[in-house]
């Protein structure tokens, strides 16, 4: 009910979101105008990879980072008071309390991508590459949303993170291309630091038949123990918590 009081957002981020799309098509049309691989993918390949990008990117701005502000905010200002007092888990009423239903547009956008990528691969997908994917995509979205709540529970020590949106969005552009393109030093960092290799080049490589059972072992594993350390780290932060009536 609060989204639809600016409608007018939607088509705003229609525009934003089409641009977004042009400019990612114009990057990997220049890219395969000079090589017909890059780093062993094809063109329908890295299309995949942009779709899914899209589309995560989608799920984040719906779910993720709405919530993740405001949840800074209300650090900052006392206010986390009103969920900490509710009879429900503090940090899943913190996490679900914003939906950014506009943001929804680039999930839609994202699915056409990938649409796209599938009829030019020729390939129709399996039940198995199905479910691989959406169980990659659910993982890939636990580790970010993991990655944003560590991040986010620094506020209880830092007063103001509110870069931490544009820090994010910057590194998450990164994912636009296969992680295997990047230097040793970068792929580890994009893998276990930021986990962006894991939210889309995992996801597209489920799609795309790319993905060996020991890669997606390793994303299952690792996301339980990232989201075991961020439950442990956000009941640490909180303790520092002092709220508006402290």
């Amino acid at each position: 009910m609060n989204e639809l009081q600016y409608r007018a957002n939607f088509f705003v981020q229609l525009f934003q979101s089409l641009i977004a799309l042009a400019t990612g098509l114009a990057v990997i049309a220049l890219v395969f105008g000079h090589t017909e691989q890059l780093n062993g993918w094809n063109h329908a390949e890295l299309l995949a990879v942009m779709g899914v990008h899209i589309a995560m990117g989608g799920l984040i701005g719906t779910l993720i980072q709405p919530n993740m502000m405001r949840l800074a905010q209300e650090v900052r200002d006392g206010k986390l008071d009103f969920a900490l007092t509710k009879p429900a888990d503090a940090q899943l009423l913190a996490s679900l309390r914003e939906v950014r239903i506009w943001r929804l547009v680039d999930v839609a956008i994202g699915g056409v991508v990938l649409a796209a990528a599938l009829g030019q691969l020729g390939v129709a997908p399996s039940l198995g590459g199905g479910l691989a994917f959406a169980a990659t995509i659910v993982l890939g979205g636990l580790m970010i949303y993991c990655f944003w709540l560590i991040l986010t529970t620094f506020a209880f020590w830092i007063v103001r993170i509110d870069e931490i949106a544009e820090l994010f969005d910057g590194i998450y552009q990164s994912g636009r291309w296969p992680v295997g393109v990047y230097p040793g030093w970068l792929r580890i960092s994009l893998t276990f630091l930021v986990p962006i290799a894991f939210a889309v080049t995992v996801p597209a490589e489920a799609l795309t038949g790319r993905l060996t059972i020991e890669t997606f072992l390793l994303a299952a594993g690792f996301a339980v123990l990232l989201f075991a350390f961020t439950r442990w780290w956000w009941r640490f932060g909180l303790r520092r918590y002092s709220g508006a009536s402290a």
